[in-house]
């Protein structure tokens, strides 16, 4: 369940990065901006500067991509937590496994090699 939540979480986290990188592009920089064009003044019809407007909404895009970006991160966690301990023992048994087909095969090669270095006398 966790995994739906946090795929939907990233989807989202793309979808505003997206929109941040297009505010960054029509703010005004040092040399005019894509907003320039918008701006006629840095004031419309009496509101507030446009300038303004996009550097705010800039600096919250980017508070709702960095908490968005945490709560991800933690729900990934606490998803992988339960995932953790179960396997860490599977992996446990797969090992004992392994080690015990190691013994088992060193156990019958061992009497092979003997019987070789007979051979070879």
């Amino acid at each position: 369940m966790n995994s739906t939540i946090v795929t939907t979480l990233v989807v989202i986290i793309v979808i505003l990065a997206l929109a941040l990188t297009f505010l960054v592009l029509i703010q005004n920089s040092k040399g005019g901006g894509l907003a320039s064009g918008f701006a006629g003044g840095n004031q419309v019809m009496g509101a507030p500067k446009t300038a303004d407007v996009l550097e705010k909404t800039t600096w919250s895009l980017i508070a709702i991509i960095v908490l968005l970006s945490i709560f991800a991160v933690g729900l990934g966690k606490s998803d992988n937590a339960g995932n953790g301990q179960d396997s860490q023992l599977q992996n446990s048994k797969v090992s004992q496994e392994a080690i015990d087909n190691l013994k088992s095969s060193v156990e019958t090669a061992a009497p092979a090699a003997d019987f070789n270095e007979e051979a070879a006398q």
